[in-house]
C-alpha cells in the first residue's frame, strides 16, 4: 500500500511538473487538453476509475509530448482499480519506451502490478504464473531502486522486493 502511495505521489508531482512546463499554444486546443486532463485526474483521485481510464485512453493519442505522462497515469488508475494486469502491461510497455525518471516511475506501477499478479497466481495454485511475476516484479524493483533510489524514500519498495526475494527462494 505504501508503494502505491509513493507511486502516486511521484505521479502527481511529476504530472504538474509536466503540465506546467507545457508552452503557450493557440490556447483552445491547449484548454481543451487540460481540462480533459484535470477532469480525468480528478476522476482518478475520486476513485471513479472506470472514467479515469476512459478519459485517459481519450487523451493518449492526443496527447503529444505529454503522453508518457497520460500513459504512466493510465496505468496507475488501472492499478488502484484492482486491475493489475492492464496495470502490468501499460507500464511495461511504458517502461521499455522510457529511460531517467519516467522509466522508473513506469518500473514502479508495474512491479507493484506484477507483485500482485503474482500472489494472486500463487493463491490460485498457478505456481508457475505465480513465479514467473514474481520475478518480473522483483527485476523491475531492482532496476528502479538501482537507478533511481529516491523513488524510495522510506524503504517500502525495498521491502515489497525483500518479500518477494524471500518468497522466491522457497520456491521451486
Amino acid at each position: 500500500m505504501q508503494a502505491i502511495q509513493i507511486t502516486r505521489a511521484g505521479v502527481i508531482g511529476l504530472s504538474f511538473l509536466a503540465l506546467a512546463s507545457c508552452t503557450e499554444g493557440s490556447g483552445k486546443g491547449k484548454t481543451s487538453f487540460q481540462s480533459q486532463y484535470a477532469t480525468a485526474r480528478n476522476a482518478l483521485e475520486k476513485g471513479d476509475f472506470d472514467s479515469a481510464n476512459r478519459m485517459y485512453l481519450r487523451l493518449a493519442p492526443e496527447a503529444g509530448a505529454l503522453q508518457p505522462r497520460v500513459r504512466l497515469e493510465l496505468s496507475h488508475s488501472y492499478l488502484r482499480s484492482g486491475n493489475f494486469k492492464a496495470a502490468a502491461a501499460e507500464a511495461g510497455k511504458l517502461a521499455q519506451s522510457q529511460s531517467g525518471a519516467g522509466r522508473a516511475a513506469a518500473l514502479s506501477v508495474q512491479a507493484t502490478a506484477d507483485h500482485e499478479l503474482g500472489i494472486a497466481a500463487l493463491a490460485d495454485g498457478d505456481a508457475k504464473a505465480g513465479k514467473t511475476h514474481l520475478m518480473q516484479a522483483e527485476q523491475a524493483l531492482t532496476e528502479l531502486l538501482a537507478s533511481n533510489p529516491e523513488f524510495d524514500p522510506l524503504g517500502s519498495l525495498a521491502g515489497r522486493r525483500a518479500t518477494i526475494a524471500a518468497r522466491l527462494k522457497g520456491m521451486p
